[in-house]
Parts: C-alpha cells; sequence; structure tokens
C-alpha cells in the first residue's frame, strides 16, 4: 500500500510530464484498479505491453523524483507549516503547496 499511495504522490507532483497515454496507463492502473487484463482489453494491445507500460511511467516518477526532489522538499515543507504558530502564514503556505 506504501508504495501505491508513493507513486500517487509522485503523480500529483508530475503526472503533467508524461504522454496523455501514459497518464492513462497509470490512471487506469492506480486509480481505477483495472488489472492488466482488463487494461489489455480496453486498450487492444497484450498483457505483457500493459506491463511493461505501467512500469515505464513509474520509472519516470521516480527518475523524475530523482532529478528534482519535488516531493521531498514538499514534506519538508509541510514540516516547517507545521511548527509556524500564526494560523494566517500557516494557511499562505499551505496554499502554495
Amino acid at each position: 500500500m506504501d508504495e501505491v499511495v508513493y507513486y500517487n504522490e509522485l503523480y500529483d507532483l508530475y503526472g503533467e510530464l508524461l504522454t496523455e497515454k501514459q497518464r492513462e496507463y497509470f490512471e487506469d492502473y492506480y486509480f481505477n484498479n483495472l488489472s492488466y487484463a482488463e487494461m489489455a482489453d480496453d486498450f487492444d494491445v497484450s498483457r505483457n505491453a500493459i506491463f511493461k507500460q505501467v512500469h515505464i511511467v513509474t520509472d519516470k516518477l521516480i527518475e523524475y523524483e530523482d532529478k528534482l526532489h519535488l516531493l521531498e522538499k514538499k514534506k519538508k515543507l509541510l514540516e516547517i507549516i507545521d511548527e509556524v504558530e500564526d494560523k494566517n502564514i500557516k494557511n499562505k503556505l499551505e496554499e502554495i503547496i
């Protein structure tokens, strides 16, 4: 389950960098809980092709994070925001993230 949450967090940050087809594969597998077989039927390709594409997408998301560290930075910022006592400033910072 932690892996799914991690990929979803990465997708939230980097999803726009993926192609439309890659987003479809990711969303069908991780958001819509479709199996490789169901996706293969929908896209009219083999299950192996779907498996490879989902792997390619998750590898890309990890690669983006390895280079840009946006998720890591977001988590650090959230920790800092938790320490802010002024509600107005806290809300403004949370809006930015």
